[in-house]
């Protein structure tokens, strides 16, 4: 059974598909902006707590930033394996149905 685009694009599983890809990427958006500016407010204002030993040689500075660095990866490769395995495959199912 082909479907043309347009119905395709107006039907409910293809909408559907949609408000999930902008929650996803509001959800992880709004994660990425409270950790880095949770960072920058706390180098802004906490800057005794930051410049607090841990050890020898490191402070808590030096360990949210690393912290900041990967957990923006972290939600990178949230996104990559939610579009590999969820998206992509909705995606391939909708263009089976133009052929």
């Amino acid at each position: 059974m082909s479907k043309s685009a347009s119905e395709i694009v107006q039907s409910e599983r293809f909408k559907a598909l949609v408000k999930k890809r902008w929650q996803v990427s509001i959800i992880l958006t709004i994660l990425l902006f409270v950790i880095y500016y949770g960072f920058i407010f706390t180098v802004a204002y906490g800057k005794t707590f930051l410049s607090e030993k841990i050890g020898v040689y490191t402070n808590y500075g030096i360990v949210f930033g690393v912290m900041t660095i990967i957990l923006s990866w972290a939600l990178t490769v949230v996104y990559v394996l939610w579009a590999n395995n969820i998206y992509d495959k909705e995606v391939d199912e909708l263009k089976k149905e133009l052929k």
